[in-house]
């Protein structure tokens, strides 16, 4: 009997050092808890070998480290917002503000020549403003959770050529001209036709203001390419052109949003195909990718 009592206690003693053992590992951990919820960034630590008490706190570590790293995506993506809004602010402004000061000098002139050279000024200032609005429209309808697509059979030469017909103005300003040669005529692909027509559209357009020469459009198997010279001095980057407001020109003086090529490859991903981009001996190459059914003569 003695020796069961002498055992009960010995028990009695090693639970009750082990709860007091517990409960300061668990106020260290409070305390650690509280500097945490206080703004430090501190890994908690456990002086304890027991394995829940240290599996609660690999535990707490990773919920903390997942709250940072959230942190940290959520604070680059609002700065990230912020700039590109004083981007476009900027980019905006820059048309308006010329349009304002041509009006002015048509206003103050008194030759009839001058003064229509500069109201022609004022249609380019505005055009720019009006093609930068109808991308950020574009922009917020495309990234919306509703966007829908209503894909179908296109055969893409002549869609095309309507679109280079449209933009045979802006060619003729630009003194450039295009070259498209098509491996197959019939080329068909499954896509959104008012989709497609703008991803030509935003190509051929940032052709005409950021190159230097003709433009050339070569289609190959499931693939469209668009090439163009570009200046020497700041090329683009391939990787971040179809960024979100993305500019290769510093001083941001040309008349684009930034949104262009952005829209084309996100209207090229919700039609199953991608868009691709690369530098080749002074020329940007943009190649429409479409999906591997993509084929000639026969509908898709």
């Amino acid at each position: 009997m003695e020796i069961i009592l002498a055992v009960v206690c010995v028990l009695c003693l090693c639970l009750g050092f082990a709860c007091i053992r517990y409960r300061a590992e668990l106020k260290s951990l409070y305390r650690q808890l509280e500097e945490v919820a206080a703004g430090s960034h501190i890994e908690l630590t456990l002086n304890s070998r027991c394995k829940p008490l240290l599996g609660l706190c690999r535990m707490l570590n990773h919920v903390l480290q997942a709250r940072d790293r959230d942190y940290l995506q959520y604070d680059q993506a609002e700065k990230r917002l912020k700039q590109d809004i004083t981007s476009l602010a900027h980019d905006i402004r820059t048309p308006l503000t010329g349009a304002f000061g041509y009006v002015q000098l048509a206003q103050e002139c008194s030759d009839a020549e001058k003064r229509q050279h500069y109201l022609d000024a004022v249609e380019r200032r505005l055009r720019e403003l009006e093609d930068m609005l109808e991308e950020l429209f574009l922009y917020t309808k495309v990234t919306g959770e509703d966007f829908r697509l209503s894909p179908e059979s296109l055969q893409v030469l002549p869609l095309l050529g309507e679109c280079l017909l449209g933009l045979y103005a802006r060619f003729q300003e630009a003194g450039t001209a295009p070259a498209v040669s098509f491996e197959t005529e019939g080329f068909r692909v499954m896509a959104d036709q008012e989709a497609l027509r703008r991803v030509f559209l935003n190509l051929i357009t940032n052709a005409l203001v950021h190159g230097t020469g003709d433009i050339s459009i070569l289609q190959t198997g499931n693939r469209i390419a668009f090439e163009n010279p570009i200046p020497e001095g700041n090329p683009p980057n391939p990787e971040q052109l179809f960024d979100r407001f993305y500019k290769s020109d510093p001083s941001r003086r040309k008349g684009s949003s930034g949104l262009g090529l952005f829209i084309v490859r996100e209207l090229m991903r919700k039609m199953g195909g991608d868009a691709e981009a690369g530098l080749e001996g002074g020329a940007l190459r943009i190649t429409l990718c479409f999906p591997e059914d993509s084929r000639g003569d026969r509908p898709v």
